[in-house]
């Protein structure tokens, strides 16, 4: 949850402050350009959903596999006062991913320096699992919030873009999954579709992050 917290903060933060970038202060004026998690914790996204994830991947469930992932409260955002409105409404649509594959990355780096040059033998036993497990978890949350908000289903990140990048003749079905979109996305994560598309793409992560270590 701590690194859960982290990830969703930087997420939304990063939304909030690339909308800044392109001359809408709304979130940047509600605080939200923080890592503070109060600023950005939504009820269900933040909490409940993974709570009942975490209880129910301890349970013989569709869930059992899939890394805890949820979203926090969104980030508000004013179009009309973007400059170059096409370009920002992706750029602010993807920042949020942006920012956890560059969580992801800096994990993802300290963990092949620490592995490649042992030091995770030279820390003592008390030090080495608290740093090696919140490094990990680092690693495959962000990785695993930036696929999911990849999903072209409201309220993710991936309806936005598809939104800014999509014909006006394709406006009936991104309305229909505007008002459908978020119980796709519960059924999908139930029927434990996420896990054929987040779990393959963490192996090949790890499998990159073991190469060449003895």
């Amino acid at each position: 949850m701590v690194v859960l917290l982290l990830a969703i903060s930087a997420h939304e933060a990063a939304h909030a402050w690339m909308s800044h970038k392109f001359g809408d202060d709304t979130a940047y004026l509600l605080g939200r350009v923080t890592l503070n998690p109060v600023a950005h914790t939504h009820v269900i996204g933040t909490l409940l959903i993974p709570v009942m994830m975490f209880i129910l991947s301890h349970i013989n469930s569709p869930f059992a596999a899939i890394p805890l992932i949820g979203w926090g409260k969104p980030t508000p955002v004013n179009p009309l006062r973007w400059r170059n409105k096409d370009v920002a409404n992706i750029m602010v649509s993807i920042a949020g991913i942006l920012a956890n594959l560059l969580l992801a990355t800096i994990a993802f780096v300290i963990l092949k320096i620490m592995l490649m040059t042992n030091v995770d033998y030279r820390l003592s036993g008390s030090t080495q699992e608290p740093i090696f497990l919140f490094l990990i978890q680092m690693l495959i949350m962000n990785l695993s919030l930036a696929i999911f908000n990849l999903l072209p289903f409201p309220p993710l990140d991936g309806s936005r873009v598809l939104d800014s990048i999509l014909p006006a003749s394709m406006r009936p079905v991104l309305d229909l999954l505007e008002q459908y979109g978020f119980i796709i996305l519960l059924m999908l994560m139930y029927a434990g579709f996420l896990d054929v598309i987040i779990s393959p793409v963490i192996r090949i992560v790890i499998d990159l992050l073991r190469a060449g270590v003895r």
